[in-house]
């Protein structure tokens, strides 16, 4: 039947990724029609749990300086579309629809870097990098939502760049939690190192911390 060693076996999962000294944070579509039961993709448990605690994490990397790049998914029609297999992606995230909004409990006007993208990372075809290479960034904190698409592959794509990436579970969510736990442990085997919101709190700090005593 051939080598039947599992993922432990064969090494994936024994180096961890770490924390760098210049971390910045990317806010995945916590959009209204993430957050906001009345849309048909709105109100999951998971993602609504995720969003309360990327709000916690945001409050202290805003007291503490830290670059934020906040993201919502939108379209202006069917012409500059990928082909989603949503409907609701479809037919409701178009420009101009309230369901695009940033929910305010994780936006700072003035603040956070804001892009519209149309795939599903946040690096792909938007400013962010050029955002984080500017701000000198070497560790991306990843928080949003969907875990097993749009957060995955924004995971993938930090990683590509270059990044020290860290997933908080607690700041990420999904519709069904399954997924959720799949795709957060295949990408710890690979790519990022998982984290929590707890966790990575006392790090920001210190981080700010460390930057008022060099000056």
């Amino acid at each position: 039947m051939g080598d039947q060693r599992d993922y432990t076996e064969r090494s994936y999962g024994e180096i961890d990724v770490g924390l760098g000294q210049r971390p910045g944070i990317v806010v995945i579509d916590f959009q209204k029609g993430f957050t906001e039961e009345q849309y048909p993709l709105g109100g999951a448990p998971l993602i609504m749990r995720s969003l309360e605690n990327t709000a916690r994490l945001l409050d202290t990397a805003r007291a503490c300086g830290i670059p934020v790049a906040n993201c919502y998914t939108a379209y202006q029609g069917g012409l500059d579309m990928p082909y989603w297999k949503i409907t609701a992606v479809r037919e409701q995230f178009r420009l101009g629809d309230p369901s695009i909004e940033l929910d305010p409990r994780i936006h700072e006007p003035g603040y956070d870097v804001v892009v519209c993208k149309k795939g599903p990372s946040i690096f792909f075809q938007t400013g962010v990098v050029p955002y984080f290479i500017k701000e000198q960034v070497d560790t991306v904190i990843i928080t949003g939502c969907t875990t097993s698409g749009c957060v995955r592959a924004s995971s993938i794509d930090s990683f590509q760049w270059g990044f020290r990436t860290i997933v908080p579970e607690d700041c990420v969510g999904d519709h069904e939690e399954q997924p959720h736990r799949d795709n957060l442990r295949d990408i710890s085997r690979r790519y990022v190192d998982l984290s929590s919101a707890d966790d990575l709190i006392p790090y920001l700090e210190k981080i700010s911390a460390n930057r008022r005593a060099a000056v």
